[in-house]
């Protein structure tokens, strides 16, 4: 069974920063492609970084500016999302999404609140 756990979103001041994690397990890890969403209230599902099986292909939205970098540890089955500078606009649940097996599977998000 596939699972995808996020953690460490929370409440965070504007300029702030965060790390988000996500746990993976019940697919092969090292040879699927990790990527992390946002769903932003009143915005369409948005894609914020993808990054390769081995870690070293990484993609971001532009609208991000180079922001949120992506890593993975696959030694951990886990992968991350540095965000930094954040903004009020950033408030959102942040979705960790795996492609294994030419499926998509999700986490349950986790919630990002920037405010003052």
């Amino acid at each position: 069974q596939v699972q995808l756990v996020e953690s460490g979103g929370g409440l965070v001041q504007p300029g702030g920063s965060l790390r988000l994690s996500c746990l993976a397990s019940g697919f092969t890890f090292s040879s699927s492609t990790m990527s992390w969403f946002r769903h932003i209230p009143g915005k369409e599902h948005e894609l914020v970084a993808t990054i390769g099986s081995a870690g070293i292909s990484t993609t971001y939205a532009d609208s991000m500016e180079g922001r949120f970098p992506i890593s993975r540890d696959n030694a951990k089955t886990t992968v991350y999302l540095e965000m930094n500078g954040l903004k009020p606009e950033d408030t959102g649940v942040y979705f960790c999404n795996a492609y294994a097996g030419m499926r998509r599977y999700w986490g349950q998000g986790t919630q990002v609140t920037v405010s003052s």
